[in-house]
């Protein structure tokens, strides 16, 4: 890994930089396994105001790398599941993956007060990250063997909560 990246809260002027990001990561990354009509769709949805109103949520964090941020991940409540959190809007530029920025910001949402507080989390993976997250402990929940509506598997991890 190059240097090492920095952590922090997202800030409402990073929107538009994080909608980018995430527009860049899916349209390359994705691609492999989402067709183009899919992807599109998504990110009609996953706009700066999107990202603004997630902020408010969660803890939503920005991985910067010699000032430009690179990656995004954010950990909330499971719905309103007390002891449950879930993981959102993992993103890594595609030029930063595969050199371990994803596992330091996996540990850094597994750092943080929802996660340490929750007996179970659960992330909602796209087929490209599924392996991924896998490797980092997250197992599927039930029985998923394909992905369901949303295209998605659903993952789910236990914790001993720290009190």
């Amino acid at each position: 890994m190059p240097e090492k990246p920095t952590f922090r809260l997202f800030d409402p002027r990073d929107a538009e930089n994080v909608a980018a990001i995430v527009a860049k990561t899916m349209r390359t990354s994705n691609a492999v396994d989402y067709s183009s009509d899919y992807i599109e769709a998504d990110l009609a949805r996953l706009t700066a105001a999107y990202f603004l109103e997630k902020a408010q949520a969660t803890h939503f964090y920005v991985m910067e790398l010699a000032d430009q941020i690179i990656g995004t991940g954010a950990i909330g409540p499971y719905w309103d599941v007390a002891g449950e959190a879930s993981l959102f809007s993992i993103f890594i530029l595609p030029e930063y993956q595969h050199q371990g920025f994803g596992l330091l910001l996996i540990d850094t949402l597994e750092q943080d007060d929802y996660f340490k507080q929750a007996h179970r989390i659960e992330i909602p993976a796209s087929i490209t990250g599924r392996p991924f997250y896998e490797a980092m402990g997250y197992q599927i929940k039930g029985n998923q063997s394909e992905p369901d509506a949303e295209q998605l598997y659903r993952l789910e991890k236990f914790h001993t909560p720290e009190t």
